[in-house]
């Protein structure tokens, strides 16, 4: 609501507020005015002392007139920040705190810390902006920091500084020259975000959300909710995040809130509160032994409290207990806190055993107690918070207020308690998907009625994308891919955490986990950065190097603008190293984003490092051919086409890069590296596509020279170099692909492979591999032989259907489907196998031995013999019709793998592709066979 106000208004708002505030600050120093509205005989003040007596542990307090600057401060500024913060959300109280306007001077001024690096290579010296480390002490407990000084502050009033105007001046002055010094000290909002003791209280008030609160995974400006902004000189506004923490609230407060929801510090933050707040109102009745003295605001006037810190801190039951203020108000508030922490766990705990009875996830349950939490001890807070002031307000507005307060909060409750980790999931990708079909520029008018793809709901956006007709399986893996490669940019998923979290959005546009893994791969090759491990990822990030582009963009604009523009030289700049500093940019940033005002450089780059990986496939390609492993070709043949694709992908990136470059001298010399580290794929690229037509003459012909060195496979490598590569293929995504390698690792060294079953079987989520582990492990260690393929049944069936002419290049994860529900049957010469009249219950794979097809055509019979790798009776199957031929197995032993029909058609009727593929082969099988029979005009 509030995130879309102008810097410049915000600006001016938050000059008022904090103008404002320092003079109630002010006022606390030298205030000759307000007493006299405090004054017994005042003729209209409601604030006069009345005559009545207000008992404090059975004495009437004695009361003096008394300025109102603390009045205001704990009676309607304390309460406003509250309130503002669960109504509205964080996002307007971040943007007009003045304790976090006051923090950021020494950034306006240019007074921060900066840390100064030198590359000792080149002699360059640069200055980076200081910020909080993630994994420093800090970084790792600043919320129990916050919460420490919070229960500080709260102990402070009571004890030093509620009523005694000079304490609380020189307690907010401290805590305002602290804020300076830590915004001195620390980039950023880092005094929001690690010291503030108000932050604890935002996070509670504000997660996952304000009541009128915006949703910054679901809005279209690239400047959401409280996040630092800039306004340059044309008006605009501008990202100023130097991303000082990550997860960041005041970018998306709901991401912040999912993401601690399973802390410990989240919970001790938030039933601590509970306890820490109940503790202090608490006190009051504890101490005079009544409520009359808090409601009465008799403790505003008491503006003698140092005198009374050693005095009895506890009347109970008509009695004083001995226990000095000075102890008792830390005990008192630091039991309830503790008290309130182990009533939050003793409750989670109950709740857990009734949400695995009713199957409620963890993760909901907890939020749900922490948003009955966070409603009861806001009405809780209203009871007492401000009430003095507003008793003195006519009854009938009293009921109003109350009214108000606890409609408000229960719509914040009705709103907060449906909120869930998966619907926030949802909504965010949706909202990706939305950006990609608008991307794609696709005619969807006439099925909006009038509406924009933005006002969509998050079930009507797929729901959209099913129905459009120009939303092809084309289309729609472009779609995909690009909220696939917007998710990993932003650290939203990684490499292998986004098979599971995007899984939703897959079954709602038909995505199967084989795209998904293709579509990893592909982005692996235009986008080599984008999965390496090595690189800062998070939203936070990314923001912060996007506002760095942009005001590079923006300083070369304005250089080109000038009347005697001069040449920009970005590195030596002292501009852009001042700009480096304001946005604390690493040297590896500064040269990253600096070769993409140079797309020859970062094309260039991306073609190297792509250039570099093909030597390591080579090299793994021709391990695979060594004739140590000759005997398991079935296995080979699927470790070496998975490599081959990698190695297609590649190099055809790379011809896609020479296309852009042209005769640049740089591109020649990567087309001879190319031919010279894959000549034949190459070849058969350049045959096989119309590479000829878009390459310039000189480059094809760097393409097509004959290599220096000859393409041959060293046929002596030693099997520990084997073994190595067979390792890094435990890597690959594919589960195949991991199952394959980790086979043939234990046809050498059984050891080795359990070892490997050991250390990193947990990290295997494939049921194939988790079958392999099982019984690896279970492989007796003094056995002199080794495990064979049909000891792995889930490979074994895996491995003949991947080799078989029926299902060769169908997708892993179908392939392991089928193999999970097919059978392993055995016969011996002479036994039938079908025969002509049966009903077609299972498609056959023919994966060891012979068998002989027994047509009958007329009076004539015809016998066909059929190999390995051979389907029996497919199209019978696909039809659910009796088989018309007998099939008799022809030696020792014919193994046949059996797939229920059922199966198959379950893949049909939900994997499309599936469908699409077996489609093409039963029209070829059919094409072949109209030719076979057709008679000779």
């Amino acid at each position: 609501m509030f995130a879309q106000l102008s810097e410049t208004r915000m600006h001016w708002i938050r000059w008022g507020l904090t103008i404002a505030w320092l003079l109630v600050i002010a006022s606390l120093f030298y205030d000759p005015w307000t007493r006299a509205f405090t004054e017994p005989d005042h003729p209209w003040s409601p604030l006069r002392l009345a005559d009545a007596c207000v008992e404090v542990q059975g004495e009437c307090l004695a009361q003096q007139p008394y300025p109102l600057g603390t009045t205001l401060f704990w009676g309607a500024i304390v309460p406003s920040a509250i309130f503002i913060l669960l109504v509205f959300g964080h996002e307007l109280w971040r943007r007009i705190c003045p304790l976090s306007f006051l923090s950021q001077i020494p950034r306006a001024l240019g007074w921060q810390r900066q840390f100064k690096r030198e590359n000792k290579k080149t002699g360059k010296v640069r200055y980076e902006l200081a910020k909080v480390q993630g994994d420093s002490w800090l970084g790792r407990n600043y919320i129990y920091l916050q919460f420490g000084w919070l229960f500080v502050g709260l102990c402070g009033r009571i004890l030093f500084f509620n009523a005694d105007r000079l304490v609380l001046a020189s307690w907010v002055l401290f805590t305002i020259a602290m804020a300076i010094f830590v915004g001195y000290w620390y980039g950023g909002k880092s005094w929001c975000q690690y010291f503030c003791p108000m932050a604890p209280v935002q996070s509670i008030y504000s997660e996952p959300g304000g009541l009128l609160g915006s949703k910054a995974h679901t809005s279209e400006p690239l400047i959401t909710q409280s996040m630092c902004r800039t306004v340059l000189s044309d008006g605009k506004e501008q990202s100023a995040c130097v991303a000082c923490q990550n997860p960041c609230i005041d970018i998306d407060a709901e991401r912040t809130y999912w993401n601690s929801l399973n802390k410990p510090e989240t919970q001790f933050l938030r039933y601590g509160y509970v306890g820490l707040v109940i503790g202090y109102f608490s006190y009051y009745y504890l101490y005079a032994g009544n409520w009359n003295y808090y409601f009465s605001g008799a403790w505003l006037g008491q503006t003698d409290q140092l005198a009374s810190l050693l005095n009895p801190g506890l009347y109970l039951f008509g009695q004083v207990i001995n226990i000095p203020k000075l102890v008792a108000v830390p005990l008192v508030l630091g039991t309830c806190t503790a008290l309130g922490y182990w009533g939050g766990r003793w409750i989670e705990k109950r709740a857990k055993s009734y949400s695995r009875r009713h199957h409620i996830r963890i993760e909901t349950l907890r939020h749900r107690i922490f948003t009955l939490c966070t409603f009861g001890i806001f009405n809780f807070f209203f009871i007492f918070s401000g009430r003095p002031l507003v008793q003195l307000l006519p009854v009938s507005v009293q009921y109003l207020y109350d009214l108000a307060l606890v409609t408000l909060s229960t719509l914040w409750l009705y709103k907060t308690w449906r909120r869930s980790p998966e619907l926030y999931s949802r909504e965010n990708l949706a909202n990706r998907f939305r950006k990609q079909l608008e991307k794609l520029q696709l005619n969807v008018g006439s099925f909006l009625e009038g509406r924009a793809l933005s006002d969509l709901n998050t079930h009507e956006v797929y729901v959209l994308a099913k129905v459009l007709p120009g939303f092809t399986r084309e289309k729609r893996h472009q779609a995909y891919k690009g909220v696939v490669r917007d998710a990993l940019a932003e650290g939203y998923v990684n490499y292998s955490s986004s098979l599971e979290i995007l899984q939703q959005m897959r079954q709602e546009l038909g995505i199967t986990d084989e795209e998904h893994r293709i579509v990893l791969e592909e982005l692996g090759i235009e986008d080599p950065e984008l999965l390496n491990p090595d690189r800062q990822r998070s939203l936070e990030n990314q923001i912060r190097l996007t506002g760095y582009r942009k005001s590079l963009e923006r300083l070369l604009r304005l250089q080109q603008q000038q009347p005697d523009p001069k040449v920009l030289s970005l590195q030596d700049s002292a501009d852009v190293r001042s700009l480096g500093r304001q946005y604390s940019i690493t040297p590896q940033e500064e040269e990253w984003i600096l070769s993409g005002f140079s797309p020859d450089a970062s094309l260039v780059k991306k073609a190297e490092f792509l250039l570099a990986q093909l030597p390591a496939l080579i090299d793994c390609y021709r391990a695979l051919n060594q004739p140590l492993l000759r005997e398991h070709q079935g296995v080979l043949t699927l470790l070496r086409e998975n490599i081959s694709h990698k190695k297609e992908l590649i190099v055809r990136s790379l011809l896609e890069t020479l296309e852009q470059l042209q005769t640049d001298s740089v591109a020649l010399t990567l087309a001879g590296g190319l031919q010279q580290a894959s000549p034949a794929i190459l070849g058969e690229l350049l045959e096989r596509e119309n590479w000829r037509d878009r390459l310039s003459p000189e480059i094809l012909q760097y393409l097509t020279q004959p290599g220096v060195t000859p393409a041959s496979c060293s046929l002596d490598l030693s099997p520990e170099i084997i073994l190595g590569h067979l390792e890094a293929l435990l890597e690959d995504p594919n589960p195949m692909v991991q199952a394959a390698a980790l086979y043939l690792i234990a046809q050498w060294e059984t050891e080795r492979s359990q070892a490997i079953a050991r250390q990193h079987g947990h990290e295997f989520n494939s049921l194939l591999l988790r079958e392999m582990v099982d019984l690896l492990l279970s492989w007796p260690s003094s056995s002199p032989t080794h495990p064979t393929l049909s000891d792995f049944p889930g490979l074994e069936k895996s491995v003949y259907l991947l080799n078989s002419d029926f299902f060769h290049r169908m997708q892993s994860e179908t392939l392991i489907a089928l193999a999970d529900r097919a059978v392993v049957k055995v016969y011996n010469r002479g036994d039938v196998i079908t025969e002509a009249g049966d009903t077609c219950r299972e498609l056959l794979l023919l994966i060891e031995g012979d068998a002989n097809i027994h047509y009958q055509t007329g009076g004539e019979r015809r016998v066909e013999q059929l190999h390995p790798g051979q389907t029996l009776d497919e199209l019978e199957v696909l039809t659910h019709s009796n088989s018309e031929n007998t099939i008799v197995a022809d030696s020792e032993t014919t193994r046949i793998l059996a797939i229920p029909v059922d199966a198959f058609d379950d893949l049909l009727d939900h994997d499309p592709d599936f469908a699409r593929r077996v489609l093409e082969l039963e029209s070829r099988q059919l094409q072949r066979f109209v030719r076979s029979v057709q008679v000779p005009g």
